[in-house]
Protein backbone atom coordinates (compact mmCIF):
# COMPACT_ATOMS: atom_id res chain seq x y z
CA UNK A 1 0.00 0.00 0.00
CA UNK A 2 1.04 3.86 -0.61
CA UNK A 3 2.25 4.70 2.49
CA UNK A 4 3.59 8.28 4.23
CA UNK A 5 5.62 7.37 7.60
CA UNK A 6 6.88 10.50 9.38
CA UNK A 7 10.06 9.41 11.45
CA UNK A 8 10.56 12.54 13.20
CA UNK A 9 12.27 16.06 12.71
CA UNK A 10 12.77 16.26 8.11
CA UNK A 11 12.98 12.26 8.11
CA UNK A 12 9.83 10.89 5.72
CA UNK A 13 9.86 7.78 4.72
CA UNK A 14 7.67 7.59 0.93
CA UNK A 15 6.14 4.19 0.00
CA UNK A 16 4.82 5.11 -3.37
CA UNK A 17 4.29 3.30 -6.96
CA UNK A 18 6.83 0.66 -5.61
CA UNK A 19 9.12 3.14 -4.78
CA UNK A 20 11.01 3.79 -1.51
CA UNK A 21 11.87 7.33 -0.84
CA UNK A 22 13.37 8.39 2.19
CA UNK A 23 13.94 12.48 3.24
CA UNK A 24 16.77 13.96 5.32
CA UNK A 25 17.77 11.17 7.32
CA UNK A 26 18.28 11.10 11.02
CA UNK A 27 17.99 7.91 12.59
CA UNK A 28 19.46 9.37 16.41
CA UNK A 29 21.10 11.86 18.03
CA UNK A 30 22.98 14.72 16.16
CA UNK A 31 25.61 17.20 16.30
CA UNK A 32 28.00 15.00 18.13
CA UNK A 33 25.41 13.99 20.45
CA UNK A 34 24.64 17.92 21.41
CA UNK A 35 21.10 17.76 19.77
CA UNK A 36 19.41 15.01 21.54
CA UNK A 37 16.60 13.14 19.74
CA UNK A 38 13.58 12.49 22.37
CA UNK A 39 11.51 9.83 20.15
CA UNK A 40 12.51 6.67 20.11
CA UNK A 41 15.67 5.85 17.15
CA UNK A 42 14.95 4.95 13.68
CA UNK A 43 16.05 1.21 13.20
CA UNK A 44 18.07 1.08 10.01
CA UNK A 45 16.20 -2.56 9.79
CA UNK A 46 12.86 -0.49 8.98
CA UNK A 47 14.09 0.96 5.85
CA UNK A 48 14.90 -1.84 4.19
CA UNK A 49 14.85 -1.74 0.00
CA UNK A 50 15.10 1.93 -0.31
CA UNK A 51 15.62 3.34 -3.98
CA UNK A 52 16.54 6.90 -2.98
CA UNK A 53 17.71 9.30 -0.61
CA UNK A 54 17.04 13.19 -0.86
CA UNK A 55 19.27 15.18 1.02
CA UNK A 56 17.70 18.93 1.38
CA UNK A 57 21.12 20.53 1.96
CA UNK A 58 23.76 20.00 4.57
CA UNK A 59 22.79 21.50 7.97
CA UNK A 60 23.68 18.81 10.63
CA UNK A 61 19.88 18.20 11.30
CA UNK A 62 19.67 17.17 7.90
CA UNK A 63 22.30 15.91 6.41
CA UNK A 64 23.40 13.29 9.27
CA UNK A 65 26.69 11.56 7.75
CA UNK A 66 26.59 8.38 10.47
CA UNK A 67 22.67 8.47 9.56
CA UNK A 68 23.59 8.23 6.04
CA UNK A 69 26.23 5.11 6.08
CA UNK A 70 23.60 3.34 8.47
CA UNK A 71 20.98 2.98 6.21
CA UNK A 72 20.62 -0.11 4.21
CA UNK A 73 21.40 -1.54 0.42
CA UNK A 74 22.70 0.66 -1.95
CA UNK A 75 19.78 3.76 -2.64
CA UNK A 76 20.64 6.35 -4.90
CA UNK A 77 21.28 9.84 -3.28
CA UNK A 78 20.19 13.02 -4.57
CA UNK A 79 22.02 16.17 -2.88
CA UNK A 80 22.35 19.86 -3.84
CA UNK A 81 25.08 20.97 -6.38
CA UNK A 82 28.29 21.17 -4.28
CA UNK A 83 27.34 18.38 -1.46
CA UNK A 84 28.55 15.23 -3.81
CA UNK A 85 32.28 15.40 -1.99
CA UNK A 86 30.12 15.44 1.46
CA UNK A 87 28.52 12.25 0.96
CA UNK A 88 31.02 10.43 -1.45
CA UNK A 89 32.65 8.34 1.29
CA UNK A 90 29.27 6.81 3.10
CA UNK A 91 27.40 6.16 -0.78
CA UNK A 92 26.91 3.11 -1.69
CA UNK A 93 24.80 3.88 -4.53
CA UNK A 94 24.83 6.65 -7.60
CA UNK A 95 25.68 10.16 -6.27
CA UNK A 96 22.65 12.69 -8.15
CA UNK A 97 23.82 16.64 -7.43
CA UNK A 98 20.91 18.62 -8.70
CA UNK A 99 19.86 22.27 -8.82
CA UNK A 100 16.60 23.73 -8.79
CA UNK A 101 14.48 22.31 -12.10
CA UNK A 102 16.94 19.15 -12.53
CA UNK A 103 14.68 16.21 -12.18
CA UNK A 104 15.95 12.67 -11.48
CA UNK A 105 13.69 9.26 -12.74
CA UNK A 106 13.70 6.68 -9.96
CA UNK A 107 11.29 3.57 -11.03
CA UNK A 108 7.73 5.09 -11.35
CA UNK A 109 8.60 8.55 -9.73
CA UNK A 110 9.94 11.63 -11.28
CA UNK A 111 11.83 13.50 -8.72
CA UNK A 112 11.95 17.48 -9.28
CA UNK A 113 14.41 19.90 -7.24
CA UNK A 114 12.44 22.92 -6.50
CA UNK A 115 13.63 25.89 -4.78
CA UNK A 116 13.90 26.57 -0.71
CA UNK A 117 14.44 29.52 1.01
CA UNK A 118 17.39 28.28 3.57
CA UNK A 119 20.77 28.73 4.31
CA UNK A 120 23.08 26.73 2.27
CA UNK A 121 26.68 26.12 3.98
CA UNK A 122 27.53 23.18 5.63
CA UNK A 123 30.88 24.32 7.19
CA UNK A 124 33.64 26.88 6.20
CA UNK A 125 34.93 24.83 3.45
CA UNK A 126 31.72 23.21 2.16
CA UNK A 127 28.49 25.41 0.53
CA UNK A 128 26.32 24.09 -1.80
CA UNK A 129 25.03 26.11 -4.65
CA UNK A 130 21.38 26.16 -2.56
CA UNK A 131 18.97 24.21 -0.36
CA UNK A 132 16.71 22.34 -2.35
CA UNK A 133 13.05 21.10 -1.49
CA UNK A 134 11.88 17.98 -3.24
CA UNK A 135 8.40 17.14 -5.91
CA UNK A 136 7.53 13.88 -5.40
CA UNK A 137 5.44 12.78 -8.67
CA UNK A 138 3.70 9.42 -9.27
CA UNK A 139 -0.15 8.17 -8.63
CA UNK A 140 0.16 11.18 -5.69
CA UNK A 141 2.34 14.25 -5.45
CA UNK A 142 4.04 15.01 -2.67
CA UNK A 143 5.91 18.30 -2.07
CA UNK A 144 8.48 17.76 0.78
CA UNK A 145 9.84 21.16 1.50
CA UNK A 146 13.08 20.91 3.16
CA UNK A 147 14.03 23.94 5.36
CA UNK A 148 12.42 26.94 3.63
CA UNK A 149 11.21 30.14 4.49
CA UNK A 150 8.15 31.76 2.20
CA UNK A 151 9.32 32.63 -1.26
CA UNK A 152 7.34 33.88 -4.12
CA UNK A 153 8.06 31.14 -7.01
CA UNK A 154 6.04 28.70 -3.88
CA UNK A 155 2.96 29.48 -5.99
CA UNK A 156 4.33 28.14 -8.98
CA UNK A 157 3.50 24.80 -7.38
CA UNK A 158 -0.31 25.46 -7.20
CA UNK A 159 -1.95 22.44 -9.10
CA UNK A 160 0.76 20.11 -8.81
CA UNK A 161 0.79 19.40 -5.08
CA UNK A 162 -1.26 16.23 -3.72
CA UNK A 163 0.03 16.07 -0.30
CA UNK A 164 2.47 19.23 1.24
CA UNK A 165 5.23 18.08 4.02
CA UNK A 166 5.94 21.28 5.54
CA UNK A 167 8.21 22.66 8.29
CA UNK A 168 6.59 24.35 11.35
CA UNK A 169 8.94 24.13 14.61
CA UNK A 170 12.62 23.21 15.19
CA UNK A 171 14.90 22.18 17.72
CA UNK A 172 15.84 25.24 19.48
CA UNK A 173 13.50 28.09 21.20
CA UNK A 174 12.85 29.85 17.95
CA UNK A 175 12.84 28.85 14.35
CA UNK A 176 15.40 31.89 13.21
CA UNK A 177 15.85 33.10 9.58
CA UNK A 178 14.88 30.43 6.68
CA UNK A 179 12.20 28.73 8.64
CA UNK A 180 8.82 28.38 8.78
CA UNK A 181 6.72 28.32 11.99
CA UNK A 182 2.84 27.07 11.87
CA UNK A 183 1.47 30.54 10.70
CA UNK A 184 4.12 31.05 8.20
CA UNK A 185 3.83 27.28 7.30
CA UNK A 186 -0.18 27.76 6.89
CA UNK A 187 0.54 30.40 4.37
CA UNK A 188 2.67 28.34 2.53
CA UNK A 189 -0.33 26.34 2.46
CA UNK A 190 -2.47 28.52 0.54
CA UNK A 191 0.45 29.38 -1.94
CA UNK A 192 0.68 25.21 -2.71
CA UNK A 193 -3.06 24.67 -2.76
CA UNK A 194 -2.62 20.91 -1.61
CA UNK A 195 -5.27 18.87 -0.39
CA UNK A 196 -3.71 17.51 2.44
CA UNK A 197 -0.85 19.17 4.63
CA UNK A 198 1.20 17.39 6.89
CA UNK A 199 4.08 19.58 9.52
CA UNK A 200 7.39 17.69 9.73
CA UNK A 201 10.39 19.20 11.47
CA UNK A 202 8.92 19.66 15.15
CA UNK A 203 8.27 17.47 18.19
CA UNK A 204 11.65 15.62 17.71
CA UNK A 205 15.06 17.02 18.52
CA UNK A 206 16.01 18.99 21.59
CA UNK A 207 19.47 20.77 22.70
CA UNK A 208 21.05 18.87 25.75
CA UNK A 209 19.59 19.79 29.13
CA UNK A 210 16.55 21.63 27.86
CA UNK A 211 14.21 18.59 28.14
CA UNK A 212 11.74 20.86 29.65
CA UNK A 213 11.61 22.99 27.06
CA UNK A 214 11.13 20.10 24.76
CA UNK A 215 8.14 19.13 26.53
CA UNK A 216 6.28 22.34 26.83
CA UNK A 217 7.45 23.75 23.71
CA UNK A 218 7.75 21.05 21.03
CA UNK A 219 4.53 19.30 21.09
CA UNK A 220 3.21 22.64 20.02
CA UNK A 221 3.84 23.69 16.15
CA UNK A 222 2.04 20.73 15.06
CA UNK A 223 -1.09 21.47 16.46
CA UNK A 224 -0.71 25.51 16.09
CA UNK A 225 -0.35 24.54 11.91
CA UNK A 226 -3.73 22.80 12.58
CA UNK A 227 -5.33 25.82 13.75
CA UNK A 228 -3.33 28.44 11.67
CA UNK A 229 -4.46 26.16 8.53
CA UNK A 230 -8.38 26.01 9.40
CA UNK A 231 -8.44 29.67 9.53
CA UNK A 232 -6.65 30.38 6.23
CA UNK A 233 -7.45 27.69 3.79
CA UNK A 234 -10.45 25.49 5.96
CA UNK A 235 -10.35 23.08 3.07
CA UNK A 236 -7.37 21.93 3.76
CA UNK A 237 -7.17 18.40 5.15
CA UNK A 238 -4.19 18.73 7.79
CA UNK A 239 -2.80 15.16 8.80
CA UNK A 240 -0.48 15.64 11.93
CA UNK A 241 1.46 12.41 11.96
CA UNK A 242 3.09 11.57 15.71
CA UNK A 243 7.29 10.41 14.57
CA UNK A 244 6.67 6.98 13.83
CA UNK A 245 2.63 7.59 12.38
CA UNK A 246 2.21 7.04 9.28
CA UNK A 247 -0.82 7.58 6.78
CA UNK A 248 -1.79 5.92 3.16
CA UNK A 249 -1.50 7.64 -0.13
CA UNK A 250 -4.46 8.24 -1.89
CA UNK A 251 -3.66 9.42 -5.50
CA UNK A 252 -4.87 12.44 -7.04
CA UNK A 253 -8.50 11.45 -6.29
CA UNK A 254 -7.54 13.46 -3.01
CA UNK A 255 -7.24 16.70 -4.89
Amino acid sequence: MDRLTFLGHSTVLVDLDGVRLLTDPVLGHVAGGTIRRHVPDVLPGALENLAAVFISHGHLDHLDLPSLADLPGDPALIVPVGLGGVVANVARGEVHEVRTGDTVRIGALTLEAVHAEHGRRRSLRTTAESALGLLISGSTAVYFAGDTDLFSEMALLAGRVDVALLPVGGWGPTVGRGHLDPERAAEAVVRVQAAIATPIHWGTLYPVGLRRLASDRFERPGEAFRIAVAERAPTVDVRILAPGGSMPLEGRGAR
